[in-house]
């Protein structure tokens, strides 16, 4: 440990300003709860906090290979927001080979690194400390993971596809199986609002219910040891390319996680973060899929205006049979052709940075939104779509998806302040009910539903930029600059 890295691993104790402003990891009620349930360890300002993120990527740039390795890296807290997140501070802990992805069995891999991490918070290691010329013993403990939603139930347990899938509504997720569109979607989202407001009354605009249901808390980590512990866990056999299950269960664990093992882990408030990143890249693909009308993209479909149909709600939206065919009565969020040329060119007009003016509004003009990078998506719904979509779409479908894309653009602010993420999870709830009045019931994919929780996690762990999966995909993308030896691609990174 150099001089100056001992004097930034201090940085959050000695220099960082507490003015109630979360703008690092360690203003964050995580960080400050966990301080106080483990004083001993907080003593010490050169105790380093990591995040751990893991995802799988394809070494050989061509996605026809059927080769997936999963790098796990940590990234150390303790410095200040100028270094935090740099691929120089992110530290390459252990590169599962391929070709194919751990899946569920990924704990197998881990055990070394959990182990390490285990002696790092119950001894620690000795260290020598370059600013105060001394030895010392270095402590470490695990703050969060930070993974897509897919690695997300790897890593938690708990699985993310099914009737179950939002683990922070766990056994209290509220689904419907789509019988034309045979899919689920997660809708009941009234159950969020106050219990006297007027849309739990509104039966109408919705499906025809009161809502009497309170919000669902989520679990916390005796909840979740609790849960597990209710019944026997399915057997495991490592050969299998799927685990076996209780298949009796009422919830949706697959497998305790092996960050169980470590003593702290129960304590922690939040201990796997929902990305950001892949929730508004795949909420605004569904959104301008759906504006757009895009074959194969479009949550408007024959099959999901059956399903409404089969539902008995929004009877205007009805399919109506003519001979052998269907006629679908447009909604308030279907675009003409000539709106749909006019989208396009605002965006071409909107002035935005130069390096996305090209690829936005190529992809964007040809209809190949899809195509477009995370960050370009981010740009894309945050800063222009709010300001061409008012002009062409009438106010009851604009306002919830101007709304949206407000949320999203205050969210990702660099600083956040408590009273603000308060208004923004009031703001969310209703956004998303106002949503659910407008759009198909197949349009409440699973990420839809995810952003209502999104808010609540800032104001546990702070600013989403600390949080989210931009930095993890531009350092595997440098991973997967490294391989040269297509024979031996881990070898070529290690």
């Amino acid at each position: 440990m150099t001089k100056q890295t001992a004097e930034d691993m201090r940085w959050h104790k000695n220099k960082r300003v507490e003015d109630g402003v979360l703008r690092h990891p360690a203003d964050s009620l995580v960080w400050k709860t966990f301080d106080e349930e483990h004083p001993t360890f907080a003593l010490d300002p050169r105790s380093v906090r990591l995040g751990l993120a893991s995802d799988g990527f394809n070494p050989f740039g061509s996605m026809s290979n059927a080769y997936s390795m999963w790098p796990v890296v940590l990234i150390p807290y303790n410095l200040p927001p100028w270094l935090c997140m740099k691929q120089s501070n992110i530290l390459l802990s252990l590169l599962i080979p391929g070709p194919k992805g751990p899946g569920m069995n990924i704990d197998v891999f881990l055990q070394p690194l959990v182990d390490d991490l285990k002696t790092l918070w119950e001894g620690g290691i000795d260290t020598y400390d370059a600013f105060r010329k001394q030895n010392f013993k270095l402590r470490a403990s695990l703050l969060w993971t930070i993974n897509d939603f897919p690695a997300y139930g790897i890593l938690s347990g708990w699985s993310t596809k099914g009737k179950l899938a939002c683990p922070i509504c766990h056994v209290h997720t509220c689904s419907i199986y789509l019988k034309h569109g045979r899919k689920l979607c997660y809708m009941g989202h009234r159950r969020f609002l106050e219990k006297n407001h007027s849309y739990r009354r509104n039966k109408s605009s919705f499906d025809n219910t009161r809502e009497e249901r309170l919000a669902p808390e989520a679990l916390s980590g005796d909840d979740v040891l609790a849960q597990l512990n209710t019944s026997s866990q399915g057997s495991i056999d490592y050969n299998a390319r799927k685990r076996k299950r209780d298949v009796g269960r009422p919830d949706n664990w697959k497998k305790k996680s092996i960050f169980f093992e470590l003593p702290y882990w129960r304590t922690v408030l939040l201990r796997h973060n929902l990305d950001v990143m892949h929730i508004e890249k795949n909420i605004s693909e569904s959104v301008i899929g759906t504006l757009l009308d895009i074959e194969g993209k479009t949550k408007d479909t024959l099959k999901s205006r059956l399903d409404i149909q089969e539902m008995r709600i929004k009877k205007p939206l009805h399919p109506i049979k003519s001979g052998d065919k269907y006629i679908l009565p447009p909604a308030s969020y279907t675009m003409s052709k000539t709106e749909k040329l006019q989208f396009c060119q605002l965006i071409k007009e909107v002035k935005f940075p130069d390096a996305y003016a090209s690829n936005i509004s190529r992809c964007v003009k040809e209809a190949r939104i899809f195509g477009l990078k995370s960050h370009d998506h981010h740009v894309l719904f945050q800063r222009i779509f709010p300001l061409i979509i008012k002009g062409i779409l009438p106010r009851d479908a604009y306002d919830p998806l101007i709304e949206l894309s407000l949320f999203f653009s205050d969210l990702c602010a660099k600083e956040l302040h408590v009273e603000k993420l308060d208004q923004l999870d009031k703001s969310i709830r209703m956004t998303i009910c106002k949503l659910e009045r407008v759009f198909l019931p197949t349009f409440f994919d699973v990420m839809i539903h995810l952003a209502i929780h999104l808010a609540n996690e800032a104001k546990l762990a702070g600013p989403v930029q600390y949080r989210w999966m931009y930095y993890i995909e531009r350092y595997l993308r440098t991973l997967k600059n490294y391989v040269r030896n297509k024979s031996r691609p881990e070898g070529s990174i290690l």
